[in-house]
């Protein structure tokens, strides 16, 4: 397990075990840094996850704090197990399945905020120093996406499609085949995609999507 997963699930068995109840203030992002040795974008992306899931919630400022409903969220959590055993090549097989019918939705229905959000995610990734903080911004434009569908099963479906890729078989591939001339070509396929999503242009749209795919899969697992 990595260290990002390892963070996870220390945070969780803390919420599991009442030791971390309502209201309790987490560790701030530079503590859980330095205690699990990775970077800032890493642990922002597993406290964005249990923010999207519920269980945790930030404010600036002050800090990031246990919700309320935490105790009652976590019966229904879906196991993270089954997601250790997930490979590289089935969660692109998934992807490939699955993202090109979340473009469908997406040009049915987004709002031009999910489309300044997307814009954003791409800024964001252009502008980054690391791969950590390129993985960040590129892994949460998917789930931008995936949320403009406006169909809460999908979101759920892809929430946890992210987890599969935080663990470390996929992140070891994806340092390993990013080069600076692979990221700029994701960059320019963000772009291009995000442009036909916001035109509502599907064909444009489904084409984009399938073509980063395999470009993905190619430099991943050489397939």
């Amino acid at each position: 397990m990595d260290s990002s997963a390892l963070l996870r699930e220390n945070i969780l068995d803390n919420l599991k075990s009442g030791t971390w109840r309502a209201g309790h203030r987490i560790p701030t992002e530079r503590a859980l840094c330095e205690q699990f040795g990775i970077g800032r974008s890493a642990v922002r992306r597993v406290l964005s996850q249990l923010k999207e899931a519920g269980l945790i919630s930030q404010t600036v400022g002050s800090g990031t704090y246990v919700t309320d409903q935490a105790a009652g969220l976590l019966p229904g959590l879906i196991s993270s197990a089954p997601l250790a055993t997930t490979s590289p090549a089935e969660l692109m097989e998934a992807r490939m399945a699955l993202e090109p019918a979340i473009v469908e939705m997406v040009v049915r229905n987004a709002t031009p905020a999910d489309f300044a959000r997307m814009t954003q995610c791409c800024e964001q990734a252009e502008r980054a120093s690391s791969l950590d903080e390129f993985e960040h911004w590129d892994g949460l434009l998917h789930e931008v996406i995936a949320e403009a569908a406006h169909n809460s099963f999908i979101g759920t479906v892809f929430r946890l499609m992210s987890q599969a890729r935080a663990q470390g078989e996929w992140g070891m591939l994806k340092r390993k085949s990013v080069t600076p001339e692979r990221r700029a070509a994701y960059q320019r396929e963000h772009r291009a995609l995000v442009a036909a999503l916001r035109e509502r242009d599907l064909s444009t749209a489904l084409a984009h999507t399938r073509e980063h795919l395999l470009h993905v899969r190619r430099n991943l697992l050489g397939l």
